[in-house]
């Protein structure tokens, strides 16, 4: 065996992916360090003017991103942007679903409007976007990956997190289910969950040390998370390093869920 053999398993230059929730702290740096392994992008969320600052990003890097802008909530907008990747790319072989809220209150005081909303974008726009997808890759009869981004609150309960944690334990079990339905299309479906990584919607918490320091204390390696540090994952389950991997839900908590 050579290393040139290994290190192949890990090679995914020219293929396409599609990364929701492009502009987020995950969506932007799975978009990006996708596109600097050669892969080509479509960028999709909500915001075209934070769409088209990523994608130039990723030009000037020497990248391909292209954009289309849409509510991930919304089917026909689903259809239009997996239609427009296959225009333009020729087919779909990654999908990264890193749209993502969260509203946090005591149940008893959380308008329903906001659960409905983390529901929605959570589940409802991941599973949209897995069924139409999924419908590309089936026709397309070469396999692909789908990367699925849950949280460690899918599987640990937390205090005013009624509608987030739910909604990630629900996007954990589409991710095993899909694993068993499509398996036999060589489609792997694997979900990341992070416990806090540094965004723009966390940046408070590490701003805030006293916060910061007993958030700490669940966490052996000692630190909160950068985005960055899910790219190796993220390669692997984009690559065929991981074909013999489907339903699995893989932390990336420094600990956090261990313990």
């Amino acid at each position: 065996m050579k290393k040139e053999d290994i290190m192949g398993l890990f090679d995914i230059d020219g293929k396409v992916a599609i990364v929701t929730g492009a502009t987020g702290g995950f969506g932007a740096v799975a978009s990006k360090a996708l596109a600097a392994c050669g892969v080509k992008v479509m960028l999709t969320g909500r915001t075209k003017e934070k769409l088209d600052e990523v994608a130039e990003e990723i030009r000037k890097d020497g990248g391909i991103a292209e954009v289309s802008p849409g509510n991930p909530v919304n089917y026909e907008d689903v259809k239009r942007v997996v239609k427009e990747t296959v225009d333009r790319f020729g087919g779909i072989d990654i999908l990264v679903t890193a749209a993502g809220v969260n509203k946090v209150a005591p149940i008893v005081d959380q308008p329903l409007e906001d659960w409905e909303e983390v529901m929605d974008v959570n589940v409802k726009g991941t599973y949209l976007f897995c069924k139409e997808v999924g419908k590309v890759m089936i026709a397309q009869g070469r396999g692909g990956k789908v990367i699925i981004v849950g949280s460690a609150r899918g599987e640990l309960g937390l205090a005013n997190y009624s509608a987030y944690s739910p909604s990630k334990g629900a996007v954990h079990l589409l991710a095993k289910t899909l694993g068993c339905e499509w398996g036999q299309y060589k489609i792997n479906v694997n979900a990341i969950a992070p416990t806090v990584f540094r965004t723009a919607l966390t940046q408070w918490m590490f701003d805030d040390k006293a916060f910061y320091m007993n958030f700490l204390k669940r966490i052996p390696i000692g630190r909160l998370g950068e985005p960055e540090d899910f790219i190796g994952l993220l390669i692997y389950l984009s690559s065929k390093a991981s074909d013999f991997m489907t339903g699995a839900i893989i932390h990336i908590d420094g600990g956090y869920a261990a313990g």
